[in-house]
């Protein structure tokens, strides 16, 4: 077989020869990923699982170079180039390698991820341990992505002669470099490591509600630098990172998403508080928000002019709470109205004698 290749190559001009070889190896690297593409196609039509559309999303675009070039590297002896020229171009394949298996690598960590995510979906009741793996898993492919990049550059400059050289002559230097580059980085280092601190003793997950400078909104995204916040009303506060590990903040969901509800009531003294406890526990019974842990009415305070009423409610989560408090305020507010008005709260002014009547009737002239 190589006798008749080398025989068809020695009929060939150089030139010829080498396009073709190049040809054929795009060939078969385009054709190799038909093929892989093909058989992941199939899987996916024949399965309810993921796995293969993940796999057919992420590691095709970069297949599309990967294989061809690693055909290319396999062919390249059988070229008929000058030494330079040689030199030259298996260099280029290398490089071109070296950086097209850094995208196939980094694309892989995606579909490890996608499986995670798929394996932990966060669209159930109770998710803490669905955010707590997505949480770790998030940063972790961020610094294998950052670590992926640093390596392939490192790999792609040590392949130079002289920037090897180089390297060398520098590592006499570099107990002197990394004390410079140690101040110089101080802050961006404290970010990294409060992101390793946060991901694995997580005081914040993905998707936990957190209350930061009077703000309440849920977790979006943890990056090696800042994290993301997703207020209420869609608006996005971003805070660095080691916020989180400095200063104090409200973590609504840190061991469950279940949470205690608060409604006060301000009325009148007069206010049957019986009727106003029996109308409270059909309303909260007939409500599918309860999640029929915590249920009360109590008065909790007297002031000079009314008393203080406090509904205590518990729901499954902060959503669920907010929207069975805003139900229960309403309704009760509505009950008062139509069949106790004189419960609202009310001003009173005592008025005794002559002297109080004659206030009266010049307050009224």
């Amino acid at each position: 077989m190589k006798d008749l290749i080398e025989s068809w190559a020695g009929r060939i001009h150089p030139f010829a020869w080498d396009v073709i070889i190049v040809a054929v190896a795009v060939i078969i690297g385009l054709l190799v990923k038909f093929i892989i593409k093909a058989v992941l196609n199939y899987k996916k039509q024949h399965t309810n699982y993921s796995l293969f559309r993940s796999i057919l999303t992420h590691l095709s675009p970069p297949l599309n170079h990967f294989v061809p070039l690693l055909v290319l590297n396999l062919m390249e002896p059988m070229m008929e180039l000058s030494p330079r020229y040689d030199s030259l171009l298996s260099r280029g394949i290398q490089i071109g390698l070296i950086i097209s298996f850094a995208v196939l690598l980094m694309k892989t960590i995606n579909v490890f991820e996608d499986y995670i995510y798929h394996t932990y979906d966060l669209n159930k009741e109770d998710n803490l341990e669905e955010r707590k793996i997505r949480t770790q898993v998030a940063f972790i492919r961020k610094v294998l992505g950052t670590l992926v990049v640093f390596i392939t550059i490192a790999i792609i400059l040590l392949s130079f002669d002289n920037v090897r050289k180089l390297g060398a002559g520098l590592l006499t230097g570099v107990g002197i470099g990394g004390i410079i580059i140690g101040f110089a980085a101080q802050k961006s280092l404290g970010n990294l490591l409060a992101g390793f601190q946060i991901a694995f003793t997580q005081p914040i997950r993905i998707d936990d509600v957190l209350v930061v400078e009077g703000e309440w909104g849920r977790v979006e995204d943890i990056t090696l630098t800042y994290v993301v916040l997703n207020i209420w009303d869609q608006r996005r506060l971003i805070l660095p990172i080691n916020y989180f590990i400095e200063k104090p903040f409200q973590n609504w969901t840190r061991t469950t998403s279940e949470i205690l509800g608060t409604v006060f009531l301000y009325l009148d003294y007069n206010t049957p508080v019986d009727a106003l406890r029996a109308e409270f526990d059909k309303l909260v019974t007939g409500s599918s928000l309860w999640d029929k842990r915590v249920k009360g009415i109590q008065v909790t305070d007297a002031k000079p002019d009314c008393i203080e009423v406090r509904v205590l409610v518990s729901a499954r989560n902060s959503s669920h709470a907010f929207d069975l408090r805003c139900y229960i305020r309403e309704n009760l507010i509505k009950f008062i109205k139509d069949n106790h008005p004189e419960s609202l709260p009310l001003n009173r002014l005592m008025m005794n004698g002559p002297a109080g009547m004659e206030a009266a009737a010049i307050g009224k002239s």
